[in-house]
């Protein structure tokens, strides 16, 4: 006896050797089918929405993050695959501050007040870098580093830079006793880099950085004391004194200005 290979085998609602399926019986099989798989559709519609939503928070944090630590210039070159970055920026202005007597204030003051302080006073300091367009660079201690003038960051760098140390000294004398600041501008070329494998960093190199560093170790407290180059931009548009020659370590006698305040029209 043969098979023929073309019988259909018995389906699920057909009993082998019974009768065929009614319509009706059929039409609610797969009706039931229909529901069964558009409530699967929808669980993975849902599932997939969810995910998305995960993710793009995921993601959001993420920029966040990185906008805390790099500029956003370098945030898209990074994202693009550049394993190497370094660039030379010809005319920027390095705003370099430092606490007075901070050894001696750590020393008496109880780490939670002491850690306090500088955070109150460090976020006015970066809020006003965000406000100004001016690139917060690190802190080093009690040092605050920042740069005017870099790509993403506002151009007409000398005037933000003298307005965020404007900030900067307000900020402290509104914190009151024990803190006092020194802060020194210049301007002039710096090298600009990532470097790190797993804690990266984002730093400037260069003479201009040393500058603006012992300018400020150089002025008096409660001052900003600016260069020549940075005084020539910023004449006509904020009040200047000259201070004369002032000797600065590894640079000789150099002429420098203290950096009253913005000129007001009229």
């Amino acid at each position: 006896m043969t098979t023929d290979p073309t019988a259909q085998e018995p389906g699920p609602d057909r009993v082998a050797g019974g009768p065929e399926p009614s319509p009706e019986r059929e039409l609610r099989r797969l009706a039931r089918e229909n529901r069964r798989l558009k409530a699967v559709l929808e669980h993975l519609e849902l599932m997939r929405d969810t995910n998305a939503r995960a993710l793009d928070r995921v993601r959001g944090e993420l920029d966040a993050l990185l906008r805390n630590v790099f500029p956003q210039p370098i945030i898209e070159r990074l994202s693009a695959g550049e394993n190497l970055i370094a660039d030379r920026h010809d005319r920027v202005t390095v705003v370099f501050s430092d606490m007075v007597g901070f050894t001696e204030i750590s020393s008496r003051l109880e780490v939670a007040d002491l850690v306090a302080g500088l955070n109150r006073m460090f976020s006015a300091f970066d809020a006003a870098c965000d406000e100004l367009g001016v690139e917060k660079i690190k802190t080093i201690g009690d040092a605050y580093l920042a740069v005017a003038g870099l790509p993403g960051s506002n151009q007409d760098h000398a005037a933000a830079a003298a307005d965020l140390a404007l900030a900067m000294r307000e900020a402290v004398r509104e914190a009151g006793d024990p803190w006092r600041i020194r802060i020194g501008i210049h301007s002039g070329p710096v090298v600009a880099g990532v470097i790190g494998t797993r804690k990266f960093v984002y730093d400037v190199w260069g003479d201009t950085v040393n500058t603006a560093s012992r300018l400020e170790s150089s002025a008096p407290q409660d001052h900003i004391q600016v260069s020549g180059e940075v005084a020539t931009a910023l004449e006509g548009r904020f009040d200047l004194e000259p201070r004369g020659e002032v000797e600065l370590k590894g640079k000789g006698a150099v002429s420098t200005w203290l950096l009253v305040g913005r000129i007001t029209p009229g």
